[in-house]
């Protein structure tokens, strides 16, 4: 009796699982979701990658998917999307160790914590998956490889002069960001900060808040509208967050503020939004191709499996459909990264021409 009733919590506590982690699943041949397809490559000899985004709903994260199924599909790898309830690390390590019990072979995550993924991501890699992170990375210890939209500094820089050139050189300015927890938010505004402080040019720029946002529309929308009333000389906001930009967007466009902003955004959620002229809040922002970012991890993802790579600086790979060979480097935190390349700048000249895009 103690037997039957053991296993039927254990029993239980699978279901339960599985139930946190809102898991799809697709192949070459489908990419209808599943929750319970059978995901093991010694089932039928594909290989199986794993990609764990930040949170549902997202529509970047939902780019970077794309470019990643694409490339592993294209390769004959089945892919198997897990999708944590929330944007937390304790959602994600549900969905984590579930994968685990399924035996995939690799596990690409875009970490909403830098170190308390750490214990998980271990295991992973004890259990013989190859583990890498793309978007925001997890500790050195925690990964073998990080694919990265872009190098730190240089995002930082772009965010610093744009806030410098919309805000006339002088006056206050503030972040909206996504969790206080996500690791490239921070280590860009950190970035930002030790920019400006190193920089006489901008001595006459004020900080005067950072607010967190959690990459939630409704919340990144009442902290912008909390900056507005507590700050009615605020000249800008930087928001390097494509859910933070889009509300914080609204906010200043809808009641006509004097306020600006810019920071990291999508064409098809910011196109209304970006123009040099009163009628409209953003007057230019930046990003990357998430699409091609969820495609440099899916490359990484095989290299790592095929043995192509294993994550060591100097390591180098094809990525055909990106027409470029990447070589794994160094990075600042004592791990090792792939940068997909530069920031790149959309204003009113192109925001038509891409919006289409993504």
């Amino acid at each position: 009796m103690k037997k039957k009733v053991l296993s039927l919590l254990l029993c239980g506590a699978m279901v339960l699982s599985l139930a946190a982690c809102g898991s799809s699943t697709s192949s070459s041949s489908s990419s209808d979701s599943s929750s319970d397809a059978d995901t093991s490559s010694s089932s039928d000899g594909q290989k199986v990658y794993a990609i764990v985004p930040k949170s549902a709903g997202n529509p970047y994260n939902e780019k970077e998917v794309e470019g990643f199924t694409e490339i592993i599909e294209a390769n004959g790898g089945k892919v198997v999307v897990s999708y944590p309830e929330d944007a937390t690390a304790d959602a994600q390590i549900t969905c984590i160790n579930s994968l685990i019990s399924q035996g995939v072979d690799s596990i690409a995550v875009a970490a909403n914590d830098e170190n308390a993924l750490q214990a998980v991501l271990e295991d992973a890699m004890a259990a013989g998956i190859k583990v890498s992170c793309l978007d925001s990375s997890v500790n050195a210890a925690s990964r073998e490889t990080f694919a990265n939209q872009a190098g730190v500094t240089e995002v930082a820089q772009a965010l610093c002069d744009a806030v410098y050139d919309i805000a006339g050189g002088e006056g206050q300015w503030a972040i909206v960001s996504a969790s206080s927890q996500a690791t490239n938010q921070n280590a860009w505004i950190d970035a930002m900060k030790e920019i400006m402080a190193n920089d006489s040019k901008y001595a006459s720029l004020e900080l005067v808040d950072v607010q967190y946002g959690d990459d939630e529309p409704e919340l990144s929308t009442t902290v912008t509208q909390a900056l507005l009333t507590n700050y009615p000389d605020l000249k800008v906001i930087c928001a390097p967050t494509t859910v933070g930009i889009a509300a914080a967007a609204k906010v200043l466009q809808d009641a006509g503020s004097s306020c600006k902003l810019t920071g990291l955004g999508l064409p098809s959620e910011m196109a209304e939004y970006i123009g040099d002229d009163d009628a409209h809040s953003c007057p230019y922002m930046f990003l990357w191709n998430p699409i091609d970012l969820g495609k440099l991890s899916a490359y990484i993802s095989l290299a790592l499996v095929d043995g192509t790579i294993t994550g060591a600086a100097g390591d180098t790979f094809s990525a055909p459909e990106l027409d470029t060979d990447y070589e794994v480097t160094e990075a600042s935190d004592g791990g090792t990264e792939v940068i997909l390349g530069a920031p790149f700048k959309f204003d009113p000249s192109n925001i038509e021409e891409w919006k289409s895009v993504y």
